[in-house]
């Protein structure tokens, strides 16, 4: 049956093979996170301690001092055998099973640090599958499916979420912790199975492309009198990391397209860390917050990830970022309608429904803006460098949250969340207009 029209960007075989390592991306996240510090929490463990074994999720946001590596290495016999890309899929895959497995084994009451350990072995080799494969699903996709790309990897990445949180948690009811973390282990396999089942993305770091790297190394080791294995290392230093820094400064007003990375989702995720305290003042019981938030919230956000593909394939990415960002700020008011009206399940509903379909589609055109700012000859480097800007500010300016919501009171808090999602909007706006760079590798910055 053939899909209507405006859904057949979704219908290529790529997106499952994407839908399905989104997955796989996503299912490592809460295991070193919200599920994790159930099992803590069930092991007594003092809150002090539980609250540092967060700190093994530091790998996600530095992931992009070791994206050159998997970038430009290749792998004895792996990269022979499947491929550049799918070789450090399979590698790092691998690596994750062993990793949950080993934290399967792990005691939290008898050795709490071992376990930490661990974990953060689990967040290492789970931020290092997130590298290879966001260069894979930009590799292989044209810059006309960027959009549908990236709803359909949110999706499976959201999906990857919630096995390994409410899912997991429903097999604790029945399994030990060991043998809950066993089973996702197992469920890497999918992952694993996908990308063997998949082709690898053409080499797109261009013949000509690598020749005025080497040509580039070679003066540069001149310069510095190097020779031997020491002109070999500044070579490849060159080419790993000084390469793809050079080759994104290629971008007109590249310093402000970094600016507007790290500011475009900071109003969504300053109202977002204190949305649930918000919910419990307004007198709404846990078990309506899990159900509203969490599962009909997930089937909306989905919603609009998918509605956000769509309207970038048609409208373009600079286009479908603006609709959708200033969709993502306006979704704020909704907290401020569900402060007036108070406890009311059906405006909860509401509210997050706004906030969630909106955000869903703002976050999949974001998710295409990033890719389509990546050189493919660099995709790994320089797209863990983007994404790791993005969490300065879910990590550092949302900190902030509990104490403005506490001055300033609910209405006012959200209003100013609404209006710290302007600054992302005006230098969308300044960037729409900027022209594109001049290089045969180089997408557009915008349409």
């Amino acid at each position: 049956m053939r899909l209507p029209s405006f859904l057949a960007v979704y219908q290529d075989r790529r997106m499952l093979t994407i839908l399905l390592l989104g997955f796989s991306s996503g299912l490592p996240l809460a295991l070193t996170g919200a599920t994790l510090t159930v099992w803590l929490t069930e092991a007594r463990l003092p809150v002090a301690v539980i609250g540092l074994f967060l700190l093994a999720r530091l790998p996600y946001s530095l992931k992009f001092l070791w994206a050159p590596l998997i970038d430009r290495a290749r792998l004895p016999w792996l990269t022979r055998r499947f491929g550049r890309r799918r070789g450090w899929t399979l590698l790092t895959q691998g690596a994750l099973i062993g990793a949950l497995l080993a934290l399967s084994g792990s005691d939290p009451a008898s050795a709490p640090w071992s376990m930490a350990a661990m974990a953060c072995l689990v967040a290492f080799t789970s931020a290092s599958q997130d590298v290879v494969v966001d260069a894979y699903r930009v590799e292989s996709l044209d810059q006309s499916q960027f959009g549908a790309g990236a709803a359909t990897y949110v999706l499976g990445y959201r999906l990857g979420m919630l096995i390994s949180g409410a899912g997991a948690l429903y097999l604790a009811s029945v399994l030990s912790w060991p043998e809950v973390y066993m089973v996702m282990a197992a469920a890497v396999l999918v992952g694993m199975a996908t990308i063997l089942a998949s082709p690898e993305p053409g080499d797109a770091a261009t013949k000509a492309q690598l020749e005025h790297e080497h040509a580039a190394a070679t003066a540069l080791a001149h310069r510095r009198g190097l020779t031997g294995r020491r002109a070999h290392v500044a070579a490849w230093f060159y080419g790993a990391v000084a390469a793809p820094l050079r080759d994104f400064m290629l971008h007109p007003g590249w310093l402000a397209i970094l600016l507007f990375i790290t500011v475009f989702k900071l109003g969504e995720v300053f109202a977002a860390g204190m949305v649930n305290p918000f919910y419990l003042e307004l007198g709404f019981s846990k078990v309506e917050i899990a159900s509203v938030t969490k599962v009909f919230g997930l089937g909306a956000t989905i919603i609009g990830g998918l509605v956000g593909g769509i309207l970038v394939a048609k409208l373009g990415i600079a286009r479908g970022l603006m609709i959708t960002g200033t969709l993502q700020m306006l979704s704020n008011l909704a907290y401020i309608a569900l402060a007036y009206t108070g406890h009311d399940i059906v405006m909860l509903m509401a509210s997050v429904a706004a906030e969630n379909v909106c955000a869903g589609m703002a976050t999949a055109a974001f998710v295409a803006y990033l890719s389509g700012l990546c050189s493919v000859a660099y995709t790994a480097t320089q797209y863990a460098l983007l994404t790791s800007l993005t969490g300065i500010g879910r990590d550092v300016f949302a900190a902030s949250s509990g104490f403005a919501a506490e001055r300033l009171g609910w209405v006012s808090f959200f209003l100013l969340a609404t209006a710290l999602c302007l600054p992302g909007l005006i230098l969308l706006r300044w960037l729409a207009d900027t022209p594109p760079r001049i290089s045969v590798t180089a997408p557009v910055v915008g349409d």
